[in-house]
C-alpha cells in the first residue's frame, strides 16, 4: 500500500466516512473509492461492499478487482433512557454498534441500568451538536416526551445517519410529523423517519421490541430484505 493510501485511508476514518480501497488485481494499480459519492459501475460495487461491511473480490466491466472496505465503527444513539433501551443496548453492541444513551432525566440514564455505556444527560441538540451523528450512525427516540425528541429529531433529520427511527403509536407519529413540517421539514425529509420504530413482528415485550428496533436497522444499512 503506498504512504499516501495509508494517510487518506487515515484521514477518512478520524473524518467518520467509510472508503475503499480498489485493487486491479491483474495491474496491481490501486485507487482509493469514497462510496457515498461514486456513481461508476467500479463505485458502486464498492458502494455495495461498504453497506455490506464486506471485503472481497469483484468482476467489474472485465476487469477483476479486489475491494477492501475501511469503514468507520457503526453507531447507535438511543434518546430515552427507558425500558426497552436496555436490551436494545446489549444487542446492538452484540451487533458491533458503538452505543450512547442521551436522556437529561439523571434518574433514568445511570450507569447502573447502563453499564459501560457513554451516558449525556444533555439535551439532545445539545448532545449530537458535542458528537454529531454521522453517515454510520442510527439514531432511535424512546423518550415519549416531545420536549426531549423533538430538538434532537431536528439534529437528526439535518444530519446523513443512515436511521431514524421514533416510538409512538400511529397518531403519535402523525402529531410529531405535524410538528416536524412546522419546523421546516419537507415530505422528503419525514420519509426517513422510521414510525411506529421497528419491524412489525408482533412485539410486546421491551426485549421483542428492541429486537424489532435492531432489524429494521439492519434491513436498512444492509439495503436488502433476502
Amino acid at each position: 500500500m503506498k504512504r499516501e493510501t495509508l494517510q487518506t485511508i487515515n484521514d477518512a476514518r478520524r473524518a467518520g466516512r467509510a472508503i475503499v480501497r480498489a485493487i486491479d488485481l491483474e495491474s496491481g494499480d490501486e485507487t482509493l473509492i469514497d462510496p457515498a459519492r461514486d456513481t461508476s459501475p467500479l463505485g458502486l460495487a464498492a458502494a455495495g461492499a461498504a453497506r455490506a461491511d464486506t471485503s472481497g473480490p469483484a468482476q467489474i466491466e472485465g476487469r477483476s478487482w479486489f475491494l477492501a472496505v475501511f469503514n468507520p465503527p457503526l453507531d447507535l444513539v438511543i434518546v430515552g433512557a427507558v425500558h426497552i433501551a436496555q436490551p436494545l443496548v446489549v444487542m446492538a453492541r452484540e451487533a458491533g454498534y458503538d452505543v450512547r444513551v442521551i436522556d437529561p432525566r439523571t434518574a433514568f440514564a445511570t450507569p447502573a441500568r447502563f453499564p459501560g455505556v457513554v451516558i449525556s444527560h444533555d439535551w439532545p441538540d445539545e448532545a449530537l451538536a458535542k458528537a454529531p451523528l454521522g453517515p454510520r450512525s442510527a439514531i432511535v427516540f424512546l423518550s415519549h416526551d416531545p420536549k426531549i425528541d423533538d430538538p434532537g429529531l431536528i439534529a437528526a433529520l439535518t444530519s446523513d445517519c443512515f436511521y431514524i427511527g421514533t416510538l409512538g403509536s400511529k397518531k403519535t407519529q402523525a402529531a410529531r410529523a405535524a410538528r416536524m413540517k412546522a419546523a421546516g421539514f419537507n415530505d422528503a425529509a419525514l420519509a426517513r423517519i422510521h414510525g411506529p420504530v421497528g419491524l412489525n413482528i408482533g412485539a410486546k415485550s421491551p426485549a421483542e421490541i428492541a429486537v424489532s428496533i435492531l432489524a429494521e436497522m439492519t434491513l436498512v444499512l444492509r439495503g436488502e430484505r433476502r
